[in-house]
């Protein structure tokens, strides 16, 4: 069986620089780590590498020096910590072809198999552009010309294009002594603009939002001054006008400590983003009423045990006759009341704070500083007028009431402010319902 053994130092073509490109090579990829080893006679000898290395990362190499075949794993089906989920294991003639080399990509997380073939297309290509850049160097030594490289730049990019089209990627490169750029089919896809048409770094950037502009530029620079890499996900207008939102990567090349070249993915996330967008947005709003639910109130109320006092004052409803509503026409007359409701409560408040649905009946608003006590009982005062309007769905006309206590903040605790709340609320139920109480007053 072939072994993998370790060697500082080989000897081979072009591995001064080799862990430092393995480096930009996991960045560009999205994986935690790759180990480059060349096939000999006696097994496999390791001659360049990065991150961490999980415990089978030797079998699964072994099984590629022996088989004489590339492997795909999208996942491995390991459920150790140190094991590797994602792996592959890529076979690569040298540049003389005397020898080959196993090159391996893994991570602690699975991929899709579809990503797992893209990633394996991706990697394929990167190693033939720095092959092609190998070459080139070497015939500019002996003929200072190169008669064919822009008809294998072409191929290159065309083999790029069909393993991204499905992936909506594409690949970058900008040359920072002119600032002059390259792109590949499936960027120019992303920001819809004509494949034949000539880009310039200026005119591509009025496409970022200015946030996103900023951020971008930010960690640009940045790379640049550190030769390292980077990420930002950045908001685009495309020339046709849609919002859209990509994921942008960067690996920095240089020269005896001098950057001269940054290349990396862009890839089209927008799908991603909403779909994150919208998990977001159910975890912190009531899904029947669209107000902020219980877990957002909870955690915009504890911003004063944080020191942030971004509000000034509390106040509970409670609805009066919900459940005889509910008993009597069944809970969709009840549901659209608690709708309807809701309504009425952003209208009465939703530029002045937060408004959330905390219960079955029960809602909470907090409303911004700088309110003073005359302003809170007005909001309140409203709350209960607008509740006491009949209700009316499918030829039904429901009347409900409300109850409203309202504390102003002044000092302690979230618990303090909500008990002082809750105290006022109970003081307006204890005065008949459908009115509103103060925790001053009442404390009065």
């Amino acid at each position: 069986m072939s072994t993998i053994t370790a060697s500082p130092q080989s000897g081979h073509d072009a591995t001064g620089d080799l862990d430092p490109r393995l480096q930009r090579l996991c960045a560009l990829l999205g994986v935690t780590g790759a180990r480059l080893s060349v096939i000999k006679p006696t097994g496999a000898e390791v001659i360049g590498q990065h991150g961490p290395f999980p415990d089978n990362l030797t079998v699964l190499e072994t099984t590629v020096s022996r088989t004489g075949r590339s492997r795909i794993i999208a996942d491995t089906g390991a459920d150790s910590p140190g094991l590797a989920r994602f792996y592959i294991g890529l076979l690569i003639e040298s540049y003389t072809g005397s020898h080959g080399f196993i090159l391996s990509l893994f991570d602690n997380r699975p991929r899709s198999r579809q990503m797992a073939d893209h990633l394996a297309m991706l990697a394929r290509e990167a190693t033939a552009l720095h092959r092609i850049e190998h070459q080139k160097h070497q015939l500019e030594i002996q003929q200072r010309t190169i008669t064919d490289f822009e008809a294998v730049e072409e191929h290159r990019r065309s083999l790029f294009d069909r393993a991204s089209a499905t992936a909506r990627i594409g690949i970058w490169q900008c040359n920072l002594a002119d600032h002059s750029i390259t792109w590949t089919n499936g960027v120019y896809d992303i920001f819809e603009i004509p494949r034949d048409e000539q880009i310039s770094r200026a005119s591509t950037l009025s496409l970022y939002t200015d946030d996103s502009r900023q951020r971008m530029e930010t960690a640009r620079a940045a790379a640049i001054a550190n030769c390292s890499d980077f990420s930002v996900d950045c908001e685009i207008v495309t020339r046709t006008g849609k919002h859209r939102w990509m994921r942008l990567t960067g690996a920095v090349e240089s020269r005896d400590g001098v950057a001269y070249r940054i290349f990396g993915m862009k890839q089209d996330i927008t799908e991603e983003k909403l779909m994150g967008d919208q998990t977001r947005f159910l975890a912190e709003h009531d899904v029947m009423t669209g107000l902020a639910n219980r877990s957002q109130f909870q955690s915009r109320l504890s911003e004063l045990d944080q020191g942030r006092h971004t509000f000034g004052a509390m106040l509970l409803v409670d609805l009066d006759g919900f459940k005889q509503v509910n008993d009597t026409y069944g809970h969709a007359v009840g549901d659209e009341c608690l709708r309807q409701a809701a309504r009425r409560l952003r209208e009465c408040a939703d530029d002045a704070g937060l408004v959330a649905r905390i219960g079955g009946d029960e809602f909470a608003l907090l409303l911004r500083n700088g309110m003073t006590e005359t302003d809170v009982k007005a909001i309140a005062d409203r709350i209960v007028a607008l509740i006491a309007q009949p209700f009316l769905h499918h030829g039904h006309k429901m009347v409900l009431g409300a109850s409203v206590g309202f504390a102003s903040y002044t000092g302690g605790s979230a618990e303090d402010l909500f008990r002082q709340a809750d105290t006022a609320l109970y003081a307006a139920k204890a005065a008949g319902r459908n009115t509103s109480r103060s925790f001053i007053a009442n404390a009065a």
